[in-house]
């Protein structure tokens, strides 16, 4: 293979399967030239059943991988399954399978098709489930089966076909007849071309344990089947359950079973998420779209593999990040996303308090915020650090983290990095000793400085601080757009909530002052129910402590009410909030995200963030934690309610978007980014 390589002088050596893993491995080793590997399935259960090639294949593969360059998972499960086991995010690039999606042309008798392929007759008013997978544990047709049997009970005129062989298959055979289902499964046997038996079909299922981006259901879609398959994979990034088809959990054959009843007994949903599915599938995950995703991720690659070693190129972000902080978290992803935007190579890596987790979410490298001599080493590699956003230099909180941070922005400007404060929040800063110790450290090490507020711009006047540039952008979290119409209705539908409904939400946290709000702010709550028609719902932000007040206060209400109880990503949080006729926050985030959204906004401040970022956009609906009445609280809501206030707030989510790009122009101007012409220039 050396020979080979030497001869044929490849750019890059690309491999697939266990044993050409093996071989690029051991290639690697002696030939400048990246190896990057497809990951089309979870390569501890590829021999699922079969202890020696697991023993032997599988374990042989699972080293080979770990001395490869670049992975290429086949879809995002996939993907965060590799982060999990420890591969690097920042040399993980996706893939997802695509096929020509032509619907079949011409008359066909599936009736005839059936009867002359496997023997089997169909009556008038038949439905025809099928299900294409090789019969081995890992594809668990049994749930199949079993979800099969159920259904028969609702929808009698089911019908199976399994297509495939296997060593499964006389399990499933004496399954079948001990659920008593044997005259209305037919096994298949292996079936080529598999084309005219997904003509035949009108239900499409998978029901694997493990799959990255199966073509069996491509095939299916291509045929114009409807869909049902488990939650592997990248199926769920194909298929939006209740839109154009449906998601069941692994081995849950219950749930299976009352999909496949539902299907049976509707035409009109079958053809309408078999449609709906195609034009997904035919935009978005055609083989010339394939094509395409494989030429970036080529180029991509070759251009990580070829920076030089020694470049100093890298970005280090640091906040309060890992906390399980919605606010915070949607801080991180909004940079991350900046930064990505201004250069997609360019390595990023974020300090955090849990970073096993950040590697997972953010797919970038991450190390714990506090270990110092991971943190300097970063820091001698990089080109930019940026310091936020949020509110990190205050001392209310605590007067060691301030401390921290500021050493931080020394360390990084030592080590040679540029160094920016990034769309954040000043102060409060009270003790005289941290506030000349901030000022100090802030004029000396910092190169530039984009602050989300007016208030915040003020404190640096007041602390005497003169020499970066400042000037003043919005939140970060600002540019985040909400989640997908469907995929908010499915997190409303579980935490019990009618996405049709007319709801004002609250943004609650503990804080003093907090005790003696409660009954005011459930009061307005009442009232808003009473009045305009609206249901509260309580949205937390800092998951699940946010949940406390939101119970306390719920226990107080006369009228009903919801809470979200699960802990979503970013993007469906703001697509709550973005549901909502007014929101009643104390959360500086709940308003921000809200209002970022075109949403009136009732404020109940605690801390001068809060109160910065209402007079920041204009609002006049504030009042101050401590002296909340119920009174009050219902008239502001009467005002957001009554549409007056709909044109300023409108305007004002324009303006914080437009301020916000601020933010990444000054990163792009520190790393010598021209973010028009996407060429170097002369940085600051």
């Amino acid at each position: 293979m050396r020979g080979l390589i030497d001869e044929f002088q490849p750019d890059i050596i690309h491999c697939h399967g266990g044993r050409a893993n093996l071989m690029g491995a051991m290639v690697r080793r002696s030939r400048s030239v990246p190896v990057i590997t497809t990951v089309h399935s979870d390569y501890k259960l590829d021999y699922l059943g079969n202890p020696l090639k697991q023993h032997t294949f599988g374990a042989a593969n699972a080293v080979a991988l770990r001395f490869l360059d670049f992975y290429q998972p086949v879809a995002d499960r996939m993907a965060r399954t590799l982060i999990e086991r420890g591969f690097d995010p920042e040399r993980i690039v996706k893939i997802y399978n695509g096929m020509d999606f032509q619907k079949p042309e011409g008359p066909f008798d599936r009736a005839a098709y059936l009867k002359e392929t496997f023997g089997a007759s169909i009556e008038e008013g038949d439905v025809t489930c099928g299900i294409a997978a090789r019969l081995t544990a890992v594809k668990d047709i049994a749930t199949t089966v079993r979800g099969f049997a159920e259904a028969l009970k609702e929808a009698p005129r089911l019908r199976l076909f399994i297509a495939g062989d296997g060593e499964d298959l006389p399990m499933l055979k004496k399954l079948c007849a001990e659920l008593r289902v044997s005259e209305r499964v037919t096994f298949c046997g292996w079936v080529s071309p598999v084309e005219p038996f997904f003509r035949a079909m009108d239900i499409n299922l998978l029901s694997s344990v493990s799959e990255t981006f199966p073509y069996s259901i491509l095939e299916g879609v291509c045929a114009g089947c409807a869909t049902i398959c488990s939650d592997v994979g990248g199926m769920p990034e194909l298929i939006d359950t209740g839109e154009n088809g449906y998601i069941f959990s692994v081995g849950d054959h219950e749930q299976l079973a009352r999909y496949m009843a539902k299907l049976a007994n509707d035409p009109a949903l079958r053809q309408s998420f078999a449609d709906a599915l195609y034009e997904k599938a035919a935009r978005d995950f055609s083989r010339a779209r394939m094509c395409e995703r494989q030429e970036e991720n080529y180029r991509h690659v070759l251009h990580r593999f070829r920076r030089p070693k020694d470049a100093r190129e890298g970005i280090v972000i640091c906040g309060a990040y890992g906390r399980g902080n919605a606010g915070d978290d949607a801080i991180l992803k909004a940079i991350v996303q900046e930064m990505r935007e201004l250069d997609p190579d360019r390595a990023i890596c974020v300090m955090s308090r849990r970073p096993r987790e950040t590697r997972l979410v953010y797919r970038t490298s991450s190390i714990y915020t506090f270990h110092v001599f991971k943190v300097l080493a970063r820091f001698r590699r990089a080109a930019l650090y940026i310091n936020g956003g949020g509110s990190l230099m205050q001392d209310v909180t605590s007067n060691r983290s301030l401390w921290y941070y500021l050493y931080t922005l020394r360390a990084a400007k030592k080590h040679g990095c540029k160094v920016m404060m990034y769309g954040c929040g000043i102060g409060p800063i009270n003790r005289p000793h941290n506030r000349r110790m901030a000022a100090r450290t802030i004029d000396a090490y910092v190169d530039r400085i984009t602050l989300r507020d007016e208030n915040s711009r003020r404190e640096l006047d007041t602390m005497g601080v003169t020499r970066p540039n400042i000037l003043v952008s919005a939140d970060p979290t600002i540019i985040l757009d909400p989640a997908p119409r469907e995929v908010v209705n499915i997190a409303l539908e579980q935490s019990g909530i009618d996405p049709q409904g007319k709801y004002i939400g609250f943004g609650l946290r503990s804080w003093k002052g907090l005790e003696a709000a409660l009954p005011e702010i459930a009061a307005a709550a009442n009232y808003a129910y009473e009045k305009h028609g609206l249901t509260p719902v309580f949205v937390p932000i800092e998951f699940p402590s946010d949940l406390i007040p939101a119970d306390r206060v719920g226990a107080l209400l006369k009228c009903p009410f919801y809470a979200v109880r699960t802990r979503l990503p970013i993007e469906t949080t703001i697509g709550i909030l973005a549901r909502m006729k007014v929101v009643a926050g104390i959360r500086l985030h709940a308003l921000m995200f809200s209002a970022g959204q075109g949403v009136p906004v009732v404020g109940m401040s605690y801390d001068v963030k809060v109160d910065g970022f209402l007079k920041y956009i204009g609002s006049r609906t504030c009042l101050q934690l401590s002296s909340v009445r119920a009174d009050a609280l219902c008239a502001l809501i009467d005002e957001c309610v009554s549409g007056e206030l709909s044109g300023q707030v409108r305007s004002s989510a324009a303006l914080l978007r437009e301020r916000e790009q601020e933010n990444s122009r000054g990163a792009a101007l520190l790393l010598g980014i021209d973010r028009d012409g996407g060429k170097n220039v002369q940085s600051e």
